[in-house]
């Protein structure tokens, strides 16, 4: 049985075990292509990888078998410290793994390759999944299941801080699906593991077969007191000013994202730099370890479309694409270029195309060519009979060439990037007719509807985002759940939508992408910095961002249309903020400009896909609040960066002076709609009062009066939201009843008799607080029964006229009563004075003191802490000193 030619190279025998290297290549003559090299076209792209893998694969395991799995480890100097970084022992069916290690934070690293190419497309099929083991930090899930399921919004955006820098140093060509599986098996709650994944991640590329460009390694930077401090700790970034997470190569910077409080644009690109250099280090010393153990690199496998091709389409849609290319509207441009796109795949991949410097040499066809009848006669040496004329029909009509559709598109989409660039630089001019650094026409409103607490639509050019703004309590709030054994909560967090329909498109509806996440999160670290501290306004914010018509920077409109919103809810913010993307024709001297960069402010859709770099800026005047950058070439310097940020901060300005026209304005008051929320605090020692046993208390409080929430915090802070004041002030009267401290000569009126006994009667003098009213105390005359004259249930003014070493307080009826005897009373007035003279330290209440104090007389008793139905307090000015005698036992 004969063994297909893509197999051929499986047959060959396996090169002797090396010592020092995981990777063999394959003896081949010098002179001698490659394997695949001889293959059609077609049978090329699912033609397996070449067997440089599997053969070393086999070679490294023979000699595992005896010595044990090879094992390389390198230390990289990082900031203060060293990350160790290991390959060779773990994970060796992959492509390539590493494990790297940050004081107690290990990461896991693996790239893996598809077997077989995937048809040709114009991205990079590339997948990455981040994932933090809920057993790194020795803890397991608590919910019913155990095992570790959807990727969490902030492991996405750790995947897409992995993807973005990845992306551009692949080449165009190679289409073997790859994907890129990071986790964290140890977490020692002091070293992130986010910057780790990214360097971990460029190291396993650069390990693998993949044909990648350059190494690439990430960093986190932070600013603590003045300095710039490389990958910071947990304890660190507390402190910090600045949270930039970048990454790149040894001469150039891929990424940036990050957000701050109004840094500088110079203060940002002295972090940027001081990151470069850290990332310089990185990647030398990663690059050392691929030339000790790194696996050859899979370049005949990178498949480009046939290079005539450029020129066909060309050819064929030049003047029509320069046409479609100054359409201003989307939509009709969008048609434009894809009719036309039809109709260059129609002709090069079903009709065939002939070329025009082939065809302007043919002078005549076949059917101008005169034959003889004669053509079975064999012409030698030249010669002819005599009297005949034998010509050898030679067909003059050139062949037309046929190309695969896949490889057409591809092309198409690369010219119609040439030709919009070139237009941008040639001409000065862009798809909409606007200057390089000119923005797009700006139109906002606020108070679009009328139930929302907020509301606000913002327009720039065809990009419009509607964001409503919702108040809430702390049961609105947003619950995190990360490695730390903490229970965290967001009070404001914002969330970005993009449907199909915004691009006048069909598509899926459901959970939000990765896209929507990392869009959202940038947009709400933008409007974090403006907002007023908790103590201020105690509201759990929520916004939303519903892009309902989108070309370009539609995050960047979230950030402008959120900033109206929170306005309009009346939000007190500190200062208004607006983002600008910007955009980038990096090599301008191929379409005939000086060569300098090109920076573009406020780009479109086609601009962001057919430029070199997007970059989002969010702030004022003064500075930034939040940035995101993306390249897609290999790299630019600090310097285009520079005039990137410049150009930012003048297109902010202008964004902020039309946002300030806004028709009609934001309200900046609280909608009638929105909840109320009263703060107040008691002392924490009388929390337990207001929750009651297994929350009883707090439980009735809430159905009696209507409020929507009341949540108690250990340091004795108490919120109450409530739909409308009457429901509001009611239970503020309730918890103030709870958590009061009585002071003798007090008067309480209308309070319920809740039990009789046979010394007297015990009397409610407000919720969950009752007093002994001894029988003597009850009435001006004598009484030989107290259910003579009361009985429970009964409403009776009553005085607090003692509180003995116990906290148990005595009630007199008595007291208040006008025909009192005056003489028992002097007595009994004698103490009272003294109580109430007595300075009531628990009047106050103090969130600290340096003082111990002393042992509570105050305190209830533990009967008298019971809680019961709660009862409006009616406290009127002490009367007149009245006493009573002291009652016998």
């Amino acid at each position: 049985m004969l063994a297909a030619p893509a197999a051929l190279h499986l047959l060959l025998p396996a090169p002797p075990p090396h010592r020092h290297h995981l990777a063999f290549a394959l003896p081949q003559h010098p002179a001698a292509p490659p394997l695949h090299a001889s293959l059609p076209r077609a049978a090329r792209r699912r033609a397996p990888r070449h067997g440089v893998a599997r053969a070393s694969a086999a070679a490294v395991a023979e000699d595992a078998s005896f010595s044990g799995p090879a094992k390389f480890s390198v230390r990289i100097p990082v900031g203060d410290r060293e990350i160790l970084v290991e390959t060779g022992h773990i994970g060796r069916q992959a492509s390539a793994s590493v494990m790297v290690t940050d004081g107690e934070t290990i990461l896991y690293c693996s790239v893996c390759l598809s077997d077989t190419p995937n048809d040709p497309s114009d991205f990079f099929p590339l997948s990455v999944h981040y994932q933090e083991r809920l057993s790194a930090a020795g803890r397991t899930s608590g919910g019913f299941f155990k095992r570790e399921g959807k990727a969490k919004d902030h492991e996405v955006l750790v995947c897409r801080l992995i993807d973005r820098p990845l992306r551009p140093t692949m080449p165009k060509g190679f289409y073997y699906e790859t994907q890129i599986l990071s986790w964290v098996f140890s977490y020692d709650g002091i070293h992130s593991p986010d910057c780790l994944a990214i360097t971990a991640a460029g190291i396993a590329v650069a390990l693998s077969e993949i044909p990648n460009k350059q190494t690439i390694a990430g960093v986190r930077i932070g600013l603590i007191n003045g300095q710039f401090v490389v990958n910071p700790t947990t304890e660190q970034m507390e402190n910090s000013e600045l949270d930039l997470m970048m990454a790149g190569t040894d001469s150039a910077i891929l990424m940036i994202e990050g957000y701050c409080d109004l840094l500088t644009e110079e203060k940002l690109l002295e972090a940027v730099e001081a990151g470069q250099v850290a990332i310089r280090e990185i990647c030398k010393a990663i690059d050392d370890l691929v030339q000790n153990c790194g696996k050859k690199k899979m370049v005949d496998a990178i498949n480009l479309p046939p290079p005539e091709l450029y020129r066909h389409v060309e050819d064929i849609s030049g003047d029509e694409l320069v046409k479609a290319l100054q359409i201003k509207e989307k939509i009709l441009r969008r048609k434009a270029l894809s009719a036309l796109e039809e109709k260059v795949i129609t002709i090069l991949s079903e009709q065939g195309y002939v070329s025009k410097d082939i065809s302007s040499g043919v002078t005549e066809s076949l059917d101008d060519i005169v034959e003889d009848e004669d053509e079975d006669e064999v012409i030698v040496d030249g010669e002819v009979d005599e009297g005949d004329v034998h010509i050898k029909p030679v067909s003059r009509k050139p062949p037309r060439q046929l190309f695969a559709e896949v490889d057409v598109k591809l092309v198409f989409k690369e010219v119609s990037s040439k030709y919009l660039r070139r237009r941008i630089v040639e001409g000065g001019k862009r798809s909409d007719g606007r200057s390089p650094w000119e923005l797009r026409p700006i139109n906002s409103q606020c108070g679009l509807l009328p139930r929302a607490h907020g509301s606000a639509l913002f327009t720039r050019g065809e990009t419009q985002s509607l964001a409503v703004v919702t108040l809430g309590g702390y049961q609105m709030a947003q619950r995190i759940d990360n490695l730390v054994d903490t229970e965290e909560s967001k009070s404001f967090y914002l969330q970005y939508a993009f449907p199909p329909s915004c691009v006048g498109e069909v598509g899926r509806i459901g959970a939000p992408s990765r896209r929507e996440i990392g869009h959202g999160m940038l947009a709400e670290r933008a409007l974090g910095p403006i907002l007023p501290p908790e103590d201020d306004f105690p509201y759990t914010i929520r916004v939303e961002s519903t892009i309902t018509e989108s070309n370009g920077s539609s995050s960047m409109a979230s950030v402008c249309g959120g900033c109206l919103a929170l306005q309009d809810a009346g939000v007190p913010i500190k200062f208004p903020v607006a983002g600008i993307a910007m955009g980038l024709v990096l090599d301008t001297q191929e379409f005939g400009g000086d060569g300098s960069p090109l920076i573009l402010s406020d780009i479109t859709g086609a601009e962001d896909a057919s430029g070199d770099m997007d970059l989002k800026v969010a702030g004022n005047e003064s500075g930034i609040t939040a940035f995101q950058m993306d390249i897609k070439v290999v790299g630019i310097t600090l310097p285009v960066m520079e005039q990137a940020l410049l150009q930012a901060r003048d297109g902010r300005q202008h964004i902020l002076n039309e946002m300030s026209k806004s028709s009609p304005p934001p309200s900046k008051a609280l909608s009638p709609h929105a909840p109320l929320i009263h703060v107040m605090k008691v002392k924490p020692n009388k929390v337990n009062l207001i929750i009651g046993s297994g929350g009883k208390t707090i439980k009735s409080i809430i159905e009696e009066t209507g409020v929507d929430a009341i949540d108690t915090g250990d340091d004795g802070t108490v919120k109450i939201t409530a739909r409308d004041l009457s429901s509001l002030e009611k239970s503020k009267t309730i918890i103030a009843n709870l958590t009061m401290v009585p002071k003798v000569g007090e008067i309480y009126r209308n309070c319920e008799i809740k039990s009789i006994a046979p010394y007297g009667a015990f009397v409610e003098i407000a919720p969950g607080r009752e007093g002994l009213c001894h029988i003597s105390e009850l009435s001006s005359g004598w009484l030989a029964k107290a259910e003579d004259a009361f009985k429970v249930g009964d409403r009776i003014d009553v005085k607090l006229i003692e509180i003995n070493d116990k906290g148990q307080l005595r009630l007199s009826s008595r007291a208040l009563l006008p025909d009192a005897d005056s003489e028992p009373n002097s007595k009994q007035r004698s103490s009272g004075s003294t109580k109430e003279k007595a300075p009531q330290k628990d009047d106050l209440i103090k969130m600290t003191t340096r003082r111990a104090r002393r042992k509570k007389q105050s305190e209830p008793s533990e009967a008298e802490n019971a809680t019961t139905k709660t009862l409006e307090k009616s406290v009127a000015a002490p009367a007149t000193s009245q006493g009573s005698e002291t009652a016998k036992k």
